[in-house]
C-alpha cells in the first residue's frame, strides 16, 4: 500500500520533467540561433572589410610599381639624351652637369611624391583597421542606431538620439552607456588619436527651458557624452573636444519624420594627425 502511495507521485514528478526538458532545449536552441546569426553577420562584416583593404592596398601597389618603372625608364632616357647632346657637341659637359643636376631635382620630387603617397596610403590602411576594430567591438548593431564609415579619409561614427537620449533631453540612456564603452575600449588603445564629438538636432524648434534653443541642446548632449568617456571610461580629456552642430548639417531632408530622425545624432569625428602630415610636407633636406 505504501509503495502504491510513493509512485504516483514519482511519476507526477517524472511527468513534470519531461515537459520541462523540452521547453530548456527550444529555448537554448533559439538562443544558439541568434548568437549564431549575429557572428555570422559580425563574420561577413569583418571578410567583407578585410576584402575591401586587400583590394586597395593591391591597387595601391600596382600604382607604385608602374610608377617606379615609368621613373626608371624616364631616368634611362635623360642620361641617353644627355649623352647624344654630348655626342653631337651641341652642349658642352658644364651644360651636361647642370642639366643632369636639374633632372635628378625632378627625380627627387618625384620621389618626394611617392613617399607621400606612401604615407597617405599608410593612413588609409590605418583607418580601415581602425573602422573594423570599432564594427568588431560594436558588434551586430542596427546601422540605424549606429554607423561607422571613412569618408575622405576621415572616420565617423554616428549614433543615433534615439539610442543616446530620450525626446529633448541631453541625459545618456544605460543602454547607450554600454555603446559608448565598447567604442572607448578602441579609442583609449588608440592613444595618438584626437576626436570630435559633435551634437546634431533637426530643425523643430526647442522649446526654452533650462536651455535656449537647438544650439544649446547640441553642445550638451556633446558634452554629456565627452563627460562619459572622460569620467567612466577613461579616456584623457585632452584627446576630446565637445561641439554643438544644431540642425545646420544635415544628413536627410527634415520634411519627413525619417528624415528628422536621421539628423537627430551624435558624430565622434576622428580627428586627422595634421602635425604628421605637415612634417611630410617639409622641404626635404639638401633642395
Amino acid at each position: 500500500m505504501r509503495i502504491e502511495h510513493l509512485a504516483l507521485p514519482v511519476a507526477l514528478i517524472t511527468i513534470m520533467a519531461s515537459c520541462s526538458a523540452p521547453r530548456k532545449l527550444r529555448e537554448s536552441e533559439a538562443r544558439y540561433a541568434r548568437l549564431d546569426s549575429m557572428y555570422r553577420a559580425t563574420e561577413n562584416q569583418r571578410k567583407k572589410c578585410e576584402e575591401e583593404a586587400a583590394r586597395a592596398a593591391a591597387a595601391y601597389k600596382d600604382k607604385m610599381d608602374n610608377l617606379q618603372e615609368q621613373q626608371t625608364q624616364l631616368k634611362t632616357n635623360n642620361s641617353q639624351m644627355l649623352d647624344h647632346l654630348k655626342e653631337l657637341s651641341v652642349i658642352s659637359n658644364s651644360q651636361a652637369e647642370s642639366i643632369k643636376k636639374s633632372l635628378d631635382n625632378i627625380g627627387a620630387k618625384d620621389a618626394y611624391i611617392k613617399d607621400l603617397q606612401s604615407a597617405i596610403a599608410r593612413k588609409d590602411s590605418l583607418n580601415m583597421q581602425l573602422v573594423m576594430n570599432l564594427k568588431g567591438a560594436v558588434g551586430n548593431m542596427d546601422d540605424k542606431d549606429i554607423n561607422i564609415k571613412v569618408e575622405k579619409g576621415v572616420v565617423y561614427i554616428d549614433i543615433s538620439d534615439k539610442l543616446l537620449f530620450k525626446s529633448g533631453s541631453y541625459d545618456v540612456t544605460e543602454r547607450a552607456k554600454e555603446v559608448l564603452g565598447k567604442v572607448a575600449k578602441v579609442l583609449i588603445n588608440q592613444p595618438d588619436i584626437e576626436f570630435m564629438v559633435e551634437g546634431h538636432t533637426d530643425n523643430v524648434p526647442y522649446r526654452p527651458n533650462v536651455l535656449l534653443d537647438n544650439w544649446d541642446l547640441s553642445v550638451k548632449r556633446a558634452t554629456s557624452v565627452v563627460r562619459i568617456l572622460q569620467n567612466q571610461y577613461q579616456i584623457p580629456a585632452a584627446r576630446m573636444t565637445a561641439a554643438g552642430r544644431s540642425e545646420f548639417q544635415p544628413v536627410a531632408s527634415n520634411d519627413t519624420p525619417e528624415g528628422r530622425g536621421a539628423n537627430r545624432r551624435t558624430r565622434i569625428v576622428i580627428l586627422p594627425q595634421l602635425d604628421q602630415f605637415f612634417k611630410l610636407l617639409e622641404k626635404p633636406a639638401g633642395n
